[in-house]
């Protein structure tokens, strides 16, 4: 072990207190999917009733939640603010992060919408206190209200919108660095704050909070965890737990499908919450406006939780019928042949692409999957998976992706001083130059990415839509010799709730029309029960369950999975250094010490790899292979990759 390695270890376990989270009910093991590898080798469509069976934890605690009333109070809170001139802010990192940024893109899409159907619209004056006034002669009180209420909420997520794509180093670990990010936004009383973080323990979200108290804002606090655990074992949690001025939203839903792996139940459930309390808030303001809504969209909006929860259950069931378990089994089977062969997947959507991409993004770290590639990095690992938007160029996809301008971090070096002082400006500065827009706009998710990364013949292309879908794409893919699916989140039109076997042969008059338009596209149609909700938020559930079901379900078919532990999880800070070292000591028997030590003596190991967006192995395995088998890494990988 170099002398280097035995150091970062040992620092490590000095501060490791504060990290050790094995005793979180997020980080436990589910009954459900204790043997969901083995399920997954023999029969997929199992495996994902297994994954959709964790889902109701979900509906369990939403029933809960709508049944406490606490959506109604909070909605007053959010609404109140909004007429005094406040703004929303949703914080988050890694999972939670992008979910901030979802929730931003949503709310901001749906005012644009109602924007653009009044052709009376007029940029809005400004009364006392900077409101939207109602002036005939400058245009309809509804455009403006439109104008007004779009700009009003805000996404912070750690490392700014760059680590949509990839996870800033270290970003998630420091209070500070989220003060500052919510604090660059002018945070301020009036304003209300949502402090999004799965296990409840996440040092950046802990600073927003923080930060909005400070500035005598309004905060929520939203996790999953129980408050005698987390107060138990992570001083950090109890301070803001037993803090009276931040209002907790505990959403707890018991462990994950895959142990630890938030991105699934933890954060559906805060979806689920808070896309009920924005559409309460949105019924309500365009209540007595004329906004371009049906009636029946502005209805009380009381009965949004109960309304809600009824399409969460239609949806469930829909999700777990036979039929449909069966369709997704063939995009699991296709996906998982592609990247066996070492061929790669374009995904194609349009008003889906948030919640596409952040199911995309998020296998990186979870699977050691290729993150995204650069356009200008030619050393990099070909990413397994990659977004594409109808939009020409670049920059247009990424402001159509979040519905505003990109905001990427552009720190000095002042700045970051004050943060990390001397010792780490010098790295903590090179990092901050890593994630500015520039660097963001090297994604090239335009259209004009294509070139860079056209269909070939053993690759896939798969369009993801919620409506009509236009397959150019998928026509000049399969012209190239590639495999094609759709995969179409479509209207059940129905007036009542019939069995799922009929949501499924609802949805054929869809498929037939197509199949007509891509005749030789594997096509998947999921019903997503008819709502009038203005944010269309049962969609975007739909979405995300499915989504999270088919990515984990390939990434266990390919063997990154052990039983429901995700033994290939790349350890990028301190909590997951803690989970893979957890992992570690429980595969060999060796203690936490020990195996922390060759946890960090293997990472040494890859890390010109992992830092290069190359291709290695997994620090996990190998380290575990190591141990068991007194090998070195060499050996071991050269083991792991016959």
């Amino acid at each position: 072990m170099s002398d280097s390695s035995r150091k970062r270890a040992d620092e490590f376990l000095t501060i490791s207190g504060q990290f050790k989270l094995g005793a979180l009910v997020t980080e436990a093991s589910h009954p459900v999917t204790a043997n969901l590898s083995d399920v997954a080798k023999q029969d997929i469509a199992a495996a994902l009733k297994l994954l959709f069976d964790v889902d109701a934890d979900v509906i369990r605690k939403y029933r809960e939640f709508a049944e406490s009333g606490r959506a109604g109070e909070i909605k007053e809170t959010v609404l109140r603010s909004l007429k005094n001139g406040g703004r929303i802010f949703f914080t988050g990192c890694g999972a939670t992060g992008r979910l901030s940024i979802l929730l931003d893109s949503v709310w901001r899409d749906f005012w644009r919408q109602q924007r653009a159907a009044n052709s009376t619209f007029a940029p809005p004056r400004r009364g006392e206190g900077g409101h939207a006034t109602r002036d005939r002669e400058r245009g309809s009180f509804p455009a403006a209200l439109a104008s007004e209420y779009e700009n009003r909420t805000f996404s912070v997520m750690a490392g700014g919108d760059y680590a949509l794509i990839k996870s800033v180093e270290g970003f998630e670990d420091f209070s500070a660095f989220g003060r500052k990010q919510l604090r660059d936004l002018g945070v301020r009383a009036g304003d209300v704050v949502f402090a999004i973080t799965e296990g409840g323990e996440t040092s950046f979200v802990i600073g927003t909070a923080w930060e909005g108290v400070d500035a005598g804002a309004r905060v929520y606090f939203v996790y999953n965890n129980p408050d005698k655990i987390l107060c138990r074992h992570v001083e950090r949690s109890r301070e803001i737990i037993e803090d009276k001025r931040i209002e907790k939203i505990n959403l707890t839903t018991g462990p994950m499908a895959i142990a630890g792996s938030t991105r699934m139940q933890a954060t559906s459930i805060q979806l689920c919450v808070l896309l009920t309390i924005l559409e309460m808030v949105a019924r309500e303001l365009v209540g007595t406006a004329r906004c371009a809504v049906r009636s029946s969209q502005r209805a009380d909006p009381t009965v949004v939780p109960e309304q809600f929860l009824a399409k969460l259950e239609e949806l469930h069931a829909t999700l777990k019928s036979p039929e449909l378990l069966a369709q997704l089994a063939r995009l699991v089977a296709l996906e998982e042949s592609i990247y066996r062969a070492g061929h790669k997947v374009n995904y194609f959507a349009d008003r889906l692409g948030i919640d596409v991409l952040t199911d995309t993004t998020e296998r990186s770290p979870t699977f050691c999957t290729p993150p995204f590639r650069k356009a200008d990095d030619a050393t990099a690992a070909e990413s397994w998976a990659f977004l594409f938007l109808p939009q020409k160029e670049t920059p247009a996809a990424w402001r159509y992706l979040l519905q505003r301008q990109p905001r990427c971090l552009a720190w000095n070096a002042m700045e970051v001083r004050e943060l990390v002082g001397e010792d780490k400006l010098s790295q903590t500065f090179a990092t901050i130059r890593k994630i500015r827009q520039a660097e963001l706009m090297q994604f090239k998710i335009g259209l004009d990415g294509l070139k860079l990364r056209p269909p070939v013949k053993g690759d896939s292309a798969i369009g993801i839509t919620s409506g009509a879908f236009h397959p150019d794409q998928l026509d000049a893919a399969q012209k190239m010799g590639a495999q094609t699916a759709v995969l179409n989140f479509c209207s059940s039109r129905r007036q009542s709730a019939p069995s799922s076997k009929s949501a499924i042969r609802n949805s054929d008059e869809s498929r037939t029309r197509d199949e007509s338009r891509c005749p030789q596209s594997e096509m998947v149609m999921v019903p997503v029960p008819e709502t009038d909700f203005l944010l269309d938020g049962v969609t975007r559930v739909a979405v995300k369950l499915v989504m999270n079901a088919l990515s984990t379900c390939t990434m266990v078919r390919l063997g990154r999975v052990m039983g429901n532990f995700m033994v290939w999880v790349v350890p990028s800070n301190l909590k997951l250094i803690d989970r893979a070292t957890r992992y570690i000591a429980q595969l060999t028997g060796l203690t936490y010490e020990r195996a922390n030590h060759l946890l960090f003596e293997v990472l040494e190991y890859v890390e010109p790899r992992m830092k290069s967006d190359q291709a290695y192995p997994p620090v996990v395995g190998l380290a575990v292979l190591r141990a068991r088998n007194k090998l070195t890494n060499e050996e071991v990988e050269n083991e792991l990759m016959k």
